[in-house]
C-alpha cells in the first residue's frame, strides 16, 4: 500500500496507464480524456518546475480554482514537491482571500483564470506573503504572472536533462506530513484551517475501497461538488486508486452530461437530489407537461415499487430499527413483508420497465449509486430515489475526519441511517457530562453502553485531523486524547448503523429547559411544496417559531386558484389568506401524529421573500449560518414573541 498520495498516483499510473483518468470538456463541449500515465507525467513535470522555482517541502501553496482538469494536475504537482496545498473555490470572498492567504502564509498562489486573478489583485495590497502567481487557464492573456502549461513544459525540459528532484521529494514525504489545509466555511466565526495528513487520506482510500464500496476500474464517476471540499476530493482520490474515470460537469450542464458520460457513481450533496426530486414531481403534477394517463401510470408504478422495495428491505434486514424490535413481532412482520413482496413482484417488474426505468434514463441509465454527504438528506427524497432504483449511499463525516466517518454500503443500505462506521475507527456516543452511552470499537462491536442511546458523537481513528492550523486552543476544545468531538447528535440504531438526529450547537433551548433539535423539524416542514426553506427559532422562548421562505412558483399557482391576484411577493406574503394557509400547512406537517412532541411544534412564524443563499445566509455546503440569519431577522423574531411574558 502506498505511504503517501504521490506514491498512490504513481501506483495508479503504472497499473492503469492508458485508461482515462479525468475527462473534461473542450471548447466544443465534447469530452476529452487524459489517461493515468499522462496525468502522472504532467504532475511530475509541474513538480520539477515548482521545485526549480523554489517551492520547499512542507510549504503551503494556495490553489484558488473550481473543478477542472488543471485543478487535479496542479494538485499532483504541489503534492509531488512535498508541499501542502490550500484549496478554495472561485466563490471565495475578498475577506476570505485576505484572511486565508495571510494565515497560511502562502508564497505561491495558483489561480484558475484571469477573472480569479482580477479578484486576487483587488486584495493584493493586504497580502503579506504572496510572491508568485500561476494562472491555470490556457486562454489567459494576463501578463506578469506564470502560466501553468509553461511550467509543465519547463519541468519537462528539466527532466529531459536528467533532473529528478520530484522523485527525491516524494521519497521524503512522511505519513504525518500535511497534504492539505482546508479552511472550513463554518457557520460561526472566521474559517478554521483543518490540517489533513497523507496518512489520513491513504486510510480513507484503503478502507473505503477495501471493505465499504466496491468501485471497479470500469466505473465512471461524475464530479459536480466543489473539488476544494474534502468530500469531492476523497471521491477523486478513490477514483484514482480504483483506476476509474472522473468526468467533470456543473449544475448547468448536469442533465446533458449525465447522458454523455453515463456515470455509474457520483458524489452529491442533498440539495442536488432535492432539486431533481422537486423537478420530477413538478413535471408529473403539471397537466400541461404530463397527461392524466401518464400521471396515473407513474403513481401506480411508484406505489408498487415503494411497497415491493420496503418489503425487500425488511427481508434483507435493512429496515432501520430505533427501538429494538421484539423477535416475535419481527417474525410476523417478516411473514407480512414476504407476502407483500410476492403480491407486488410481477406488477413492480412490469411497471418498473415501462415507467421507472425512463426516469433512471435521465441519469444516463447506468447509475449504480449516488453517495450523498455534506448534510442530511430529507427522508422522503431518500426513500423516493432508493425506491425507483437509484441507490443512495448516504454517508456522514466532516472536513476534520477526512471526511468519512460512516457510509451506507450496498450490503447494508439502511435508510434512516448514515451506515456503518469505517474500519479501524471507534465511535462513542456521550451525554452532556461526557459519560459514554455507547462505544463501538474498530471491529464494529458494541464494547460499552447500549444501542439506541442518543448523545454527542465522538470519533477516534486514522482519519481524524492533525488539528487546526495555528490554532491550538480550538484544537484542544475538539480533540482530547485522540477523540474528536463532532458536535453532532446521534445514536447507534438496532441495526448497528449510525443515525444523526441533530447538531449540538444548533440545539434550541426553550424557556422551560427543553432541548429541541431544529433540523428534523425543518426537514419535515420543507416536505411541503409551498415551503422552499425554513429555519426554526425560539432560543429562550416559551415555544418554537420559524422563518419561512415560500416556493413562490407553487404559491403563485395556489394564489390564482384561490382568487388572489397579487403578484408582488411582499404583498403576497402579507395577505391574510396566505398566512392562514401557511399556518395550516405547518400544523399539518408538524404535530404529534407526525412524531413531534408538543414543545417541538412551531406556532408563530413569519414569511420572507429572500431565499437563503450561498455566500450570505448559507455556507458553500448549503448549511444555514444560523447566527447570521438570527441577527438579520432579529427584529422580526422579536416581534413574533412580543406578546409573550
Amino acid at each position: 500500500m502506498p505511504a503517501n498520495l504521490p506514491e498512490l498516483f504513481k501506483e495508479s499510473a503504472e497499473k492503469f496507464g492508458n485508461r482515462p483518468a479525468f475527462v473534461s470538456k473542450d471548447e466544443s463541449k465534447s469530452y476529452k480524456p487524459v489517461n493515468f500515465k499522462e496525468l502522472y507525467e504532467q504532475g511530475l513535470n509541474l513538480a520539477e518546475a515548482l521545485i526549480d522555482l523554489g517551492v520547499n517541502a512542507r510549504e503551503n501553496v494556495a490553489l484558488l480554482a473550481d473543478n477542472r482538469l488543471e485543478w487535479i494536475v496542479s494538485d499532483y504537482g504541489i503534492l509531488m514537491t512535498g508541499a501542502c496545498d490550500v484549496p478554495r473555490g472561485t466563490d471565495i470572498t475578498d475577506s476570505e482571500i485576505v484572511y486565508i492567504l495571510n494565515h497560511c502564509e502562502a508564497k505561491v498562489i495558483f489561480l484558475e483564470n484571469d477573472k480569479m486573478l482580477e479578484k486576487y489583485q483587488k486584495n493584493r495590497s493586504q497580502l503579506e506573503h504572496a510572491k508568485t502567481l500561476i494562472v491555470m487557464d490556457k486562454k489567459s492573456v494576463a501578463t506578469g504572472v506564470l502560466k501553468l502549461y509553461d511550467l509543465i513544459e519547463k519541468g519537462k525540459d528539466l527532466r529531459a536533462k536528467g533532473s529528478r528532484k520530484a522523485e527525491e521529494r516524494i521519497s521524503g514525504i512522511k505519513p504525518d506530513d500535511l497534504f492539505t489545509i482546508i479552511y472550513t466555511s463554518g457557520t460561526t466565526g472566521m474559517p478554521k484551517g483543518v490540517m489533513l495528513t497523507h496518512s489520513n487520506m491513504i486510510h480513507q482510500t484503503r478502507v473505503i475501497l477495501g471493505s465499504m464500496i466496491d468501485i471497479k476500474s470500469e466505473e465512471r464517476m461524475l464530479s459536480i461538488l466543489p473539488v476544494w471540499h474534502v468530500f469531492e476530493r476523497v471521491f477523486e482520490y478513490l477514483a484514482i486508486a480504483a483506476g476509474c474515470a472522473t468526468y467533470y460537469t456543473n449544475v448547468r450542464d448536469l442533465r446533458d452530461d449525465m447522458k454523455k458520460a453515463k456515470p455509474t457513481f457520483m458524489a452529491s450533496a442533498p440539495r442536488l437530489w432535492e432539486s431533481i426530486y422537486n423537478g420530477i414531481y413538478t413535471r408529473i403534477n403539471d397537466p400541461k407537461q404530463t397527461p392524466a394517463i401518464r400521471r396515473g401510470l407513474f403513481r401506480t408504478a411508484y406505489f408498487f415499487s415503494k411497497n415491493f422495495n420496503a418489503s425487500l428491505r425488511f427481508l434483507k434486514g435493512n429496515q432501520v430499527d430505533y427501538t429494538g424490535r421484539n423477535p416475535i413481532v419481527s417474525l410476523f412482520l417478516g411473514i407480512f413483508h414476504f407476502l407483500i413482496a410476492l403480491l407486488t413482484f410481477i406488477p413492480y417488474l412490469l411497471l418498473d420497465l415501462i415507467v421507472l426505468s425512463k426516469i433512471r434514463e435521465a441519469t444516463g441509465g447506468e447509475l449504480k449509486a449516488s453517495v450523498s454527504g455534506g448534510g442530511a438528506l430529507q427522508k422522503h427524497v431518500d426513500a423516493f430515489f432508493n425506491d425507483i432504483g437509484i441507490n443512495v449511499l448516504e454517508g456522514y463525516g466532516m472536513t476534520e475526519t477526512s471526511p468519512v466517518i460512516s457510509v451506507r454500503t450496498f450490503k447494508q443500505l439502511v435508510q434512516g441511517s448514515v451506515g456503518a462506521i469505517t474500519p479501524e475507527a471507534e465511535v462513542q456516543i456521550r451525554d452532556d457530562s461526557g459519560k459514554v452511552l455507547t462505544h463501538v470499537d474498530s471491529n464494529q462491536k458494541i464494547i460499552a453502553g447500549k444501542l439506541g442511546a442518543r448523545g454527542v458523537i465522538h470519533i477516534r481513528g486514522p482519519q481524524v485531523m492533525k488539528g487546526y492550523y495555528k490554532n491550538p486552543e480550538t484544537t484542544a476544545k475538539v480533540l482530547k486524547d485522540g477523540w474528536m468531538d463532532t458536535g453532532d447528535i446521534g445514536m447507534f440504531n438496532f441495526k448497528k448503523t449510525l443515525t444523526i438526529t441533530g447538531r449540538a450547537k444548533d440545539t434550541v433551548v426553550l424557556l422551560g429547559g427543553e432541548n429541541v433539535e431544529p433540523v428534523p423539524i425543518e426537514n419535515k416542514l420543507t416536505e411541503s411544496p409551498y415551503i422552499f426553506q425554513c429555519m426554526v427559532v425560539g432560543q429562550d422562548q416559551k415555544n418554537l417559531g420559524a422563518i419561512v421562505v415560500p416556493d413562490f412558483d407553487v404559491l403563485g399557482e395556489w394564489a390564482k386558484e384561490n382568487g388572489i391576484q397579487e403578484t408582488d411577493k411582499q404583498k403576497l406574503i402579507e395577505n391574510p389568506k396566505v398566512l392562514d394557509f401557511y399556518k395550516k400547512e405547518i400544523k399539518a406537517l408538524n404535530n404529534t401524529k407526525t412524531g413531534f412532541k408538543s414543545f417541538e411544534q412551531v406556532t408563530p412564524f413569519f414569511l420572507i421573500t429572500k431565499q437563503f443563499e450561498v455566500g450570505d445566509e448559507l455556507t458553500n455546503l448549503h448549511k444555514m449560518k444560523r447566527h447570521l440569519i438570527t441577527e438579520k431577522y432579529k427584529d422580526k423574531i422579536a416581534s413574533l414573541y412580543a406578546g409573550d411574558t
